[in-house]
């Protein structure tokens, strides 16, 4: 019986192709629009790392004196300070835990085939790559003892490496960076990072870098902060070494804790921290604070999916509603203009119930045909945003959820826009139009 009802939906787009055009055009422009703020809205609120997001916590610590107040929602800092945060990575525990910074260089070979560069770098530890599932292409992270000693190495990104060197293994060779030369010890895999969670003060849809390097090369090598450095008093830092013993926040710190024991052990560590330096005269407060936010947690706490994006999303709604209301008055006009066609089905016995699955069938074709042809739509949209927004070029594409969600909005809308035409017209009596025969 499906089968015939396609067949007679097939003949009735064919007897009124315009009116059938028009319809599925209004269902392709309200899909079309629709999808693409809703493809965008649902890569932006993606879970970036599903696998262990709510193992990963960014790391918050209240250092300012009682009466100092911050911008945040719960009065608490985004970063930390410099000697927090290399106090904490020296700690036994946890097992992984990573202190970063996002600085850059000027990039340049020992050769006139590449011109020199600015490179966006992360000073970072080695436990970066293992806490937040980093492959390799060649080599892999520097060691302890090179972290420790502020070693100069490096470790590029597969896109760094191709433009630098051909795509070939440059583990050992030499990439010049400032007044200095850096050893290459591994080339990351191409990293398809959407929102750029783990350091959310620079931009949460920026690239990634394309440097990574030891941490403690800020010290050594005294780099300042690509990123947002803030400070809650006055203090005269006349000197790099002043930065780092300083009050000032600049550093993004992040512990991985795999289950509820160590998370409690680490908020017990934290505790025991901060009154141990409160004894030195630091975090002078009654109560002292912290914060463990997880990944999508923390992305909440940021606003990376701003009012904005939804008031967006909702206004697209409303248009594919608009397009729906239009779709319903050429339904009732064709419907109701069928009357006597079903009046003579009633009286060859047809019953309402047919009548009405036929005609649902019928819309629903529509909405199908209108999905395929938004999606289309959506796709010239998504290219329009990726061109025009640069940091949307990653956020501006349909991945297999949005795919298949078009067709199905579109056929459940259509569907819901065709109920009442279908009701009425199925009502026909069948008497009415016999006579006028």
């Amino acid at each position: 019986m499906f089968i015939h009802y396609l067949d007679l939906s097939w003949r009735s787009f064919k007897r009124t192709p315009l009116v059938s055009f028009l319809m599925v055009l209004a269902i392709a422009i309200g899909i079309g629009i629709t999808m693409t703020s809703l493809s965008v809205y649902h890569m932006m609120s993606a879970d970036p790392i599903p696998e262990k997001s709510d193992q990963l916590y960014s790391v918050q610590l209240q250092t300012m004196d009682d009466g100092s107040t911050w911008w945040t929602e719960d009065n608490t800092p985004l970063q930390l300070t410099y000697q927090d945060a290399v106090n904490l990575v020296k700690a036994p525990s946890p097992e992984r835990k990573v202190a970063m910074m996002r600085t850059g260089f000027s990039v340049y070979l020992d050769s006139d085939k590449i011109k020199p560069f600015i490179g966006s770098a992360r000073m970072t530890t080695p436990d970066f790559f293992s806490m937040f599932n980093l492959s390799f292409l060649y080599g892999g992270a520097w060691s302890k003892e090179q972290e420790d000693s502020a070693a100069p190495v490096v470790v590029i990104s597969q896109e760094l490496n191709d433009k630098l060197f051909a795509g070939k293994n440059p583990i050992g060779k030499l990439i010049n960076l400032d007044d200095a030369s850096y050893q290459v010890v591994g080339v990351l895999k191409h990293w398809p990072l959407n929102i750029k969670y783990y350091d959310l003060n620079n931009g949460a849809f920026n690239k990634i870098e394309e440097l990574f390097m030891p941490f403690s090369l800020i010290k050594a090598k005294e780099l300042v902060s690509w990123g947002n450095s803030n400070g809650w008093k006055h203090e005269n830092t006349p000197t790099f070494a002043d930065k780092l013993q300083s009050e000032q926040v600049w550093i993004q710190f992040w512990a991985e804790l795999n289950t509820r024991e160590q998370k409690q052990a680490y908020q017990n560590h934290l505790v025991a921290y901060m009154q141990e330096q409160q004894k030195r005269g630091r975090f002078n407060r009654k109560e002292l604070g912290y914060k463990l936010r997880d990944v999508n947690q923390w992305m909440q706490y940021n606003n990376v999916v701003t009012e904005d994006n939804k008031i967006l999303v909702g206004l697209s709604f409303m248009f594919l509603g608009v397009c729906l209301a239009n779709i319903l008055g050429l339904l009732l006009a064709k419907f109701l203009r069928r009357a006597p066609e079903v009046g003579v089905r009633r009286a060859l016995g047809a019953s309402k119930r047919q009548i009405f699955l036929q005609h649902l069938v019928e819309v629903a074709v529509l909405g199908f045909i209108g999905g395929m042809l938004g999606i289309v739509l959506a796709q010239l949209g998504l290219m329009g945003v990726g061109q025009s927004y640069n940091y949307y070029e990653n956020l501006a594409t349909m991945d297999l959820t949005m795919l298949l969600s078009a067709p199905l909005i579109a056929i459940t809308t259509c569907i819901l826009a065709g109920l009442y035409p279908a009701w009425l017209v199925c009502k026909t009596n069948p008497a009415i139009y016999l006579k006028s025969q």
